[in-house]
């Protein structure tokens, strides 16, 4: 098999309508809407597809409830309309969930304004999830809250899509199909303006260590907590556009009475906080904290797993939870809209296209906040800024409008038939590769060393490994496990996962033992970096409970 390396035609010299900077969930969509409108376009990421804020966010697909209070209803409107294209586009990977509101009588929001507020929520976004389903979350949640306050618990539909990573890998894969060049592992080191016209981009092809000139027609600066960077780099003189706002996670195993729902409360100072059943763990988020350091460095303080760790004990104290339980924790640079308000919570989260045109830099947009949600909508309007006609093309991973669970089934005894693999691993081909489920078990008749479990800890397989690599632009160990098949963010994972991991795809890909060697050294750096684990915490995390 060729090597992501060997298999990159050089850029050098050649013209694209557009080039999108930026390989996050809103570059990624902006590329595929441009390539879908008919624009040649070229999408260049500096590390890996959604190796970045994308994936440090909390991982739902949400229409924003908060945003109610602060009167932003269009973009409530406008999310919740994105939700709801989503879980029926990609029902796979975007998943219905019950939040539950949890708010005890020292909250400053009335249960009045909560009901108009849910209200509104639901008449704007319907409804697919069972009542009663809620309605029993609800109870038991009630029963395991701290009995020493008053609670008053409300019921709202939002989604979760557990591995954003996973959409935007087939957002790139469509993006190709629609005609555009992808790469990532491609770093722009400047925009080349002249004249008062951005005219293209210096590009360094990472895998391949050359330099590249390109020309373009229209760039679009997507590349989110870089974006001020990059226009310094530039020397485009322009106000500064993002404000880093800092968001920390921690991940914590089930514990004894964990609610089956998503949890929506306040901490201690007021601000919403989530907990939510993620990945057969519990994911608790998120912070928000200025930050403008480099966004490939971001890790969270002690201080904001601590403040994370004291707001979840309060709201369930029963379970004990205790610092030693966190199994990782991450955080990532929200690129929020730069601006005079000075509350960090207050700061909209509708996204913003610049136009540089009056800065000297025409036919140059930079893109600035944003969320999961609404990334093919900020797709379009990036369309119409260039004068595309931009087009609703749903690729159907599945079988829109069709009830998910049975459609499911019938494909995992369909693609364990056609692939001769068990039924739990053809369960995990289908939910995180849709469409594409049927050809990674095909090429499984092919080899047993494709069939293999990537480690003794899961069911998924060598195969989704390499047809990662084959189709979907993985080029390391850690584009695989991180984003593509990514089961590094399982609990169980260790340095022996991945030494089995590495082994079983080297395999199958020919890699020599000094090339296995080297990218089983890189992936567990870059997993050690963004996945932090309690012992390479401050100290005070191991007694900040109790």
């Amino acid at each position: 098999m060729m090597t992501p390396a060997t298999a990159r035609a050089p850029l050098d010299g050649s013209h694209y309508q557009v080039v999108v900077i930026g390989g996050g969930i809103n570059g990624v969509a902006i590329a595929r809407q441009c390539a879908a409108s008919g624009r040649r376009t070229l999408l260049v990421e500096q590390n890996d597809f959604a190796s970045g804020t994308t994936s440090r966010s909390t991982r739902i697909i949400h229409g924003g409830l908060r945003y109610l209070e602060h009167g932003e209803i269009g973009l409530v409107r406008e999310s919740l309309r994105e939700r709801a294209t989503l879980l029926r586009e990609r029902p796979h990977l975007v998943h219905p969930m019950h939040f539950l509101l949890a708010l005890d009588e020292k909250s400053r929001r009335s249960a009045l304004t909560v009901r108009t507020g849910l209200w509104l929520y639901r008449r704007f976004g319907g409804s697919t999830l069972a009542a009663n389903s809620a309605a029993m979350d609800q109870k038991r949640l009630e029963r395991i809250l701290d009995s020493g306050r008053r609670w008053s618990v409300f019921s709202y539909e939002d989604a979760q899509c557990e591995f954003p990573e996973r959409l935007v890998a087939e957002w790139a894969v469509e993006a190709s199909q629609a005609g555009a060049t992808v790469r990532n592992h491609t770093q722009v080191l400047a925009i080349d303006v002249m004249h008062g016209r951005a005219k293209g981009v210096l590009l360094r092809d990472l895998l391949n260590a050359r330099d590249e000139r390109v020309e373009a027609t229209w760039i679009i600066n997507a590349s989110g907590p870089w974006v001020d960077r990059l226009c310094q780099r530039s020397s485009i003189r322009t106000r500064p556009l993002v404000r880093g706002v800092r968001g920390s996670h921690f991940v914590i195993p089930h514990f004894p009475g964990a609610p089956s729902s998503a949890v929506y409360a306040e901490a201690a100072d007021g601000r919403p906080f989530f907990v939510i059943p993620w990945n057969e763990q519990i994911l608790v988020g998120t912070t928000e904290v200025p930050d403008t350091g480099d966004p490939t460095s971001v890790q969270p303080t002690a201080e904001e797993i601590d403040y994370l760790l004291r707001s979840v004990k309060k709201l369930f104290p029963q379970a004990r939870i205790s610092a030693q339980d966190i199994v990782y924790s991450f955080a990532g640079i929200r690129p929020l809209a730069a601006g005079k308000t000075p509350a960090l919570g207050a700061i909209s989260r509708k996204h913003l296209i610049h136009d540089h045109a009056d800065e000297g830099a025409q036919q140059l947009l930079s893109v600035v906040g944003g969320k999961l949600t609404t990334a093919a909508e900020l797709a379009r309007e990036c369309a119409r800024k260039i004068g595309a006609s931009p087009r609703r093309k749903p690729s159907l991973a599945l079988g829109a409008g069709d009830s998910l669970d049975p459609l499911l089934d019938r494909w995992v005894v369909e693609i364990a038939g056609a692939g001769s693999i068990s039924e739990t691993s053809a369960r995990g081909i289908v939910e995180w590769h849709g469409k594409r489920s049927l050809d990674i078990a095909r090429m499984t008749l092919s080899s047993a060393d494709l069939r293999a479990p990537l480690c003794s800890h899961t069911e998924h397989i060598v195969a989704e490994a390499v047809d990662a690599v084959a189709n979907e632009y993985a080029a390391t160990l850690g584009d695989i496990l991180l984003r593509r098949v990514p089961v590094a963010w399982g609990a169980c994972w260790s340095a022996a996962c991945s030494r089995q991991a590495a082994s079983r795809i080297g395999l199958v890909l020919n890699w020599s033992d000094e090339q296995k060697a080297a990218e089983i050294e890189s992936f567990e750096a870059e997993r050690a970096a963004m996945l932090l684990c309690p012992k390479r915490a401050s100290l005070s995390l191991e007694t900040a409970a109790d």
